[in-house]
């Protein structure tokens, strides 16, 4: 009986614990959404304003659009204009990419109610012509934007370079007359031309501060001076070599220009022996240098070796060079020699001849060195321990793959990682190939 009485007694007691547990749980979900009292069944449509715009911030777009029908007042914040400030446009033919494209009835939607609140926008498409041109003509759209930033980005080539230039520029046009704020510009392998860069610069010269593009074979070296002349403000600049000239050098190292800080160049070259590229004049880098001490000048090369003759004869201002095709020694030497400022080298590939002796060149004279990368190389573990004394703790990021690297009587690779890694001041190892 007395066993009977404390079963019915724990019995009893559990109905009393468990509903205590839901009375916490329920205090604890008032103190967060701001109620005392919160059902179980709680009512999403009562939710505090900012915090219902708060997870549409967080949600993908598709996510979204669904959340958006779950009642009048939701679906009334899915149109506040601080969540369409920023929107990409995925446009693509189903049958040849993998981009997920942009719902036609969105589109519209945003074109119909959002245009006026767009700010940060850009398109990416896939290699067709179609993709492109249905870009082109949402831009033609965009009557009433207010947009700052702007990007055209191809995944793939052709893409935009197939569209006519007529239908390309009318489309710009449009965008660049009507935002009157644009601050940062990114297109590559586009037909922008020079008149459409006036339109530009007529329009958005007191706040353009940003232009990214390269492969528009259309703008020439006059259109990019226009821009240098009149944008006052221009910080960061990205363009192909061949519109490099010492006037836009010298044009951007003028008193009435601020600062630059990122100068990007493109030394391509698509045909070997077709193009014989210029040289630009010491005096000229010398004046960029002067005006924006600090600027970073960056250089990417995909050159084949018998077109390199150009290029670091004399003193270069260059901080980052980045070398996608191979490169002989005698030019690495060049760059020992006439590169003072390098703060970081990638070179993709060089041949069977070790590069000792150009290697210490560059940490004797490169005294800002703090980023190295080499691919298809060689170098002895003699000289490249060598190199990483000379340099030191300020090579912060050192990648080197294993095959680079060629044994010699002192040094094995075992023994090569410890001796790196203590004049590294941190562990370090040379990268391995991939297995699989």
């Amino acid at each position: 009986m007395k066993r009977a009485r404390q079963k019915a007694v724990i019995g009893n007691e559990a109905p009393q614990t468990s509903q205590k547990s839901k009375k916490q749980k329920t205090c604890l979900y008032g103190s967060v959404f701001g109620g005392s009292d919160l059902h179980a069944s709680m009512d999403w449509g009562s939710l505090p304003h900012h915090l219902i715009l708060r997870i549409f911030q967080f949600l993908p777009l598709v996510d979204r659009a669904r959340a958006s029908s779950v009642c009048r007042r939701w679906n009334e914040i899915f149109h506040i204009p601080d969540l369409w400030r920023r929107f990409e446009f995925e446009l693509s033919q189903p049958a040849t990419s993998y981009l997920k494209s942009t719902h036609p009835d969105l589109i519209q939607q945003i074109i119909k109610r959002h245009a006026d609140h767009l700010q940060y926008v850009s398109f990416k498409v896939d290699s067709s012509t179609e993709s492109a041109e249905a870009a082109c003509n949402i831009l033609s759209q965009l009557v009433n934007c207010s947009i700052k930033t702007l990007g055209l980005i191809s995944t793939a080539k052709p893409s935009f370079m197939n569209v006519s230039k007529a239908h390309f520029a009318s489309a710009l046009t449009v965008v660049f007359v009507n935002s009157k704020s644009l601050s940062s510009i990114k297109m590559d392998d586009t037909p922008l031309d020079d008149p459409s860069l006036k339109v530009l610069v007529a329009n958005n010269s007191d706040t353009l501060k940003l232009l990214k593009m390269s492969s528009c074979p259309h703008v020439s070296p006059a259109g990019i001076l226009c821009v240098a002349d009149q944008c006052h403000g221009l910080k960061e600049l990205a363009l192909n070599y061949y519109i490099l000239s010492d006037e836009l050098l010298l044009a951007l190292s003028s008193e009435k220009h601020v600062d630059l800080e990122h100068l990007r160049i493109d030394v391509v070259s698509e045909n070997p022996g077709q193009v014989e590229f210029h040289t630009i004049k010491k005096q000229s880098w010398d004046a960029l240098v002067k005006h924006s001490p600090k600027v970073n000048i960056v250089m990417y090369f995909f050159l084949y070796e018998e077109e390199f003759d150009a290029f670091f004869r004399e003193e270069t201002p260059v901080t980052h060079l980045y070398f996608g095709r191979a490169v002989s020694k005698e030019m690495l030497g060049r760059i020992g020699m006439n590169c003072p400022r390098l703060i970081e080298l990638v070179v993709c590939a060089n041949g069977l001849q070790p590069l000792d002796d150009e290697l210490i060149r560059i940490a004797e004279r490169c005294k800002n060195l703090t980023a190295m990368g080499l691919g298809e190389c060689e170098v002895t573990c003699r000289g490249f321990i060598e190199f990483v004394k000379m340099c030191g703790g300020r090579l912060t990021q050192l990648s080197i793959m294993e095959e680079v690297l060629i044994p010699d009587n002192d040094y094995s690779l075992d023994r090569l990682h410890l001796e790196v890694s203590k004049h590294l001041g941190r562990m370090w190892f040379p990268d391995m190939m991939p297995t699989w």
